[in-house]
């Protein structure tokens, strides 16, 4: 199979991290670990840049979101139905959209990923390590995906020390402020007296007055 000429350019710097320790099993599991991690990097500086593109887009449409859910609940709990199902269905739209962000939000951060398995088919397609006691094996996809989920547990602690990601971080927090804000229905159940000072019950002084 001839590789694709953006494999073919890679491949000599790819394939030095499965030449470090001279052990073919060793080294092929230190330079998928390598390229796991490395997708893993790729793939959160991926989802920052994509948020900070959109960011201004993905905060309105949260706002909307909880605008509408809130007037829904309002309008149930003064037994509106009409500006009930009016407001619920801006909000299922808003909280559509935002589903849709975030899904685009995860191919951001899973294409790199998917390049690293493209250039290892070329590389290792008929490669397969044997599991022990079962008569089963994993082929590279298996070996990649094991270690792309440990990869992440890995980078996922320190993420956060470094600078770049700190203020992604921030950034994520302040836009999350307004979810506080969201009304649920729980709020429909509290009792009539909720929330009064002590000793107030309807405007009336309370009997140890």
């Amino acid at each position: 199979m001839e590789m694709h000429p953006v494999f073919l350019f890679l491949d000599p710097y790819l394939i030095w991290f499965y030449r470090i320790t001279g052990d073919a099993r060793i080294d092929f599991i230190l330079g998928t670990f390598t390229l796991a991690l490395m997708a893993v990097i790729v793939g959160e500086l991926n989802i920052a840049l994509a948020y900070l593109a959109a960011r201004r887009r993905i905060e309105r449409v949260t706002d909307e979101a909880v605008k509408y859910q809130n007037l829904s609940l309002e309008a149930l709990k003064a037994g509106d139905k009409g500006a009930y199902r009016a407001a619920n269905r801006l909000a299922n739209d808003a909280f559509g959209h935002s589903f849709f962000m975030q899904i685009a939000l995860s191919a951001a951060f899973l294409w790199p990923a998917g390049f690293v398995l493209a250039w290892m088919s070329q590389r290792f397609w008929d490669l397969e390590f044997p599991l022990p006691f079962i008569p089963y094996s994993l082929g590279y996809i298996g070996v990649f995906l094991l270690l792309f989920i440990a990869a992440y547990f890995v980078f996922k602690p320190i993420k956060h020390r470094i600078p770049y990601f700190r203020r992604i971080k921030a950034l994520l927090n302040a836009s999350t402020l307004n979810a506080r804000k969201l009304s649920r229905f729980g709020d429909l159940l509290s009792p009539p007296g909720a929330g009064k000072p002590a000793g107030e019950e309807g405007g009336k002084a309370s009997p140890s007055a």
